[in-house]
């Protein structure tokens, strides 16, 4: 008798089906209903925790770069430069680009903050993080409101999809008003080439953003003109608190 052996695509299919259980209308209702408490108790923490943060400045990356990689250390230089202008360094909170962004905070002598996801895999606080600054989500979402809530300016290292989700995140909102304009800096022009080439010849060749968008984001290639274009943002524009 042949053994039959259950494959990735069996994996996902009994995901999927666990997934849409057939439930009941109430057992529905009740659990979205409380996972609305679960929401706002996040949110409260994470305002509580950083409602006394001066002036801010996120970086994101990929978790799966190590230390040595150029990308790497380059993260660490520009967050210690960054600190010494007077900005804290917000963080995913983990390994890879994340904990290159805190450990430049913590060799500067600056704020070290660390917003962690609960993830089944890669994710797990890095040891430079302020004790006092370090906050554990549950929800992708509510971490995002956090980044743009606090930072007053994005540095985007390479980093796979949750480095795009959270650039589009920022681009979107300052491109839709609904925050005011930071300065978003792509660190590695080669990397985002194609990225950046799709921009303009596919979204804007085809009216689906206009030029304007185009200027919303800065492209670097070194740790200072990285800290050069935040530092020139806020020598013409005052820093405020986002939303």
């Amino acid at each position: 008798m042949t053994k039959i052996i259950a494959g990735p695509e069996h994996e996902i299919d009994q995901r999927v089906q666990n997934h849409f259980k057939e439930k009941t209308w109430d057992e529905t209702i009740t659990k979205d209903s409380w996972m609305v408490f679960k929401v706002m108790a996040e949110l409260v923490d994470g305002y509580e925790k950083l409602a006394k943060l001066g002036p801010c400045v996120s970086v994101f990356g990929s978790a799966r770069m190590k230390e040595g990689d150029p990308y790497y250390e380059m993260a660490v230089e520009i967050s210690e430069k960054i600190t010494r202008l007077g900005f804290g360094i917000i963080t995913g909170g983990g390994p890879g680009v994340m904990e290159a962004g805190n450990k430049g905070a913590r060799n500067a002598g600056g704020k070290s903050i660390g917003l962690n996801i609960d993830l089944p895999f890669e994710q797990h606080f890095n040891p430079y993080i302020d004790k006092d600054y370090s906050i554990d989500f549950n929800y992708f979402f509510l971490r995002k409101v956090m980044f743009v809530k606090y930072s007053q300016g994005f540095i985007v290292m390479p980093g796979g999809f949750g480095t795009l989700d959270e650039l589009s995140e920022a681009l979107t909102l300052i491109q839709t008003a609904k925050i005011a304009r930071f300065p978003i800096v792509l660190v590695g022009s080669e990397f985002w080439s194609g990225l950046l080439e799709w921009f303009e010849n596919t979204l804007l060749k085809n009216g689906l953003i206009s030029e304007e968008d185009l200027i919303l984001y800065r492209v670097v290639d070194s740790a200072d003109e990285a800290v050069a274009h935040i530092k020139a943002f806020y020598d013409k524009y005052s820093i405020s608190v986002n939303f």
